[in-house]
């Protein structure tokens, strides 16, 4: 099977098997959007949802986020990974948001690099979800599935998968196809127990077939 091929089938079966998919970080606007992707980081997004809405109850803006210590962040954070690292991040990004951009979340990922606790996967996941950028955002789920299924050829870091998935994506699917993996790696093709049986990749999924299957017929 070509990689052409492949990436082929697998588009087509999440285009059939999860047509509408989407983060599931809770958000309204493009700043609660990036508070609640830098809280996400190595924290589930579900945890996020709990902290998000009494955070943006009393930070609703950068505007008044920036006016925030990280101290006073942390209080309503400290119950996610990180919390210290974020506070500050949160407080340094809300306040670059409005000495720099006037308060305004940048479409831009190289702009939106700039800002304190936003390194290229949250930059591309806020370009990519809240303004529909035909950028991959590449975190430990879409890097991890793309490699079993065999998306990707001797890939080693988040960027040599995102270029590789890039090239081979449409573009207008690229922000759609972000999500089908990121959700597969959770539910179905886990780190440590992939759930191969619920799978309907199997057939041309190298993991599986190099893997999985050999060991059955040991």
């Amino acid at each position: 099977m070509t990689i052409k091929e492949r990436f082929k089938r697998t588009i087509e079966y999440f285009l059939i098997n999860n047509p509408d998919a989407g983060t599931e970080l809770t958000y309204n606007d493009p700043f609660e959007l990036i508070v609640a992707v830098i809280l996400s980081a190595q924290c589930t997004d579900k945890r996020v949802n709990l902290i998000t809405p009494v955070l943006l109850n009393k930070y609703p803006d950068a505007q008044s986020m920036a006016k925030a210590d990280p101290e006073d962040i942390f209080e309503y954070i400290k119950s996610c990974s990180y919390p210290n690292n974020k506070a500050k991040h949160l407080s340094g990004m809300s306040r670059m948001l409005v000495s720099q951009f006037g308060g305004i979340i940048p479409s831009e990922p190289l702009l939106l690099q700039k800002l304190p606790g936003v390194g290229r996967k949250t930059a591309n996941v806020v370009a990519s979800v809240a303004f529909k950028k035909p950028v991959m955002a590449v975190d430990t789920h879409v890097f991890r599935v793309s490699n079993r299924i065999g998306l990707t050829k001797d890939s080693k870091t988040p960027l040599h998968t995102e270029i590789q998935l890039s090239k081979n994506i449409p573009s207008e699917l690229i922000k759609d196809a972000h999500h089908w993996l990121i959700l597969h790696g959770r539910y179905v093709c886990k780190a440590r127990k992939p759930e191969c049986y619920r799978c309907g990749l199997t057939d041309f999924c190298k993991f599986y077939n190099n893997k999985i299957k050999q060991g059955k017929n040991q």
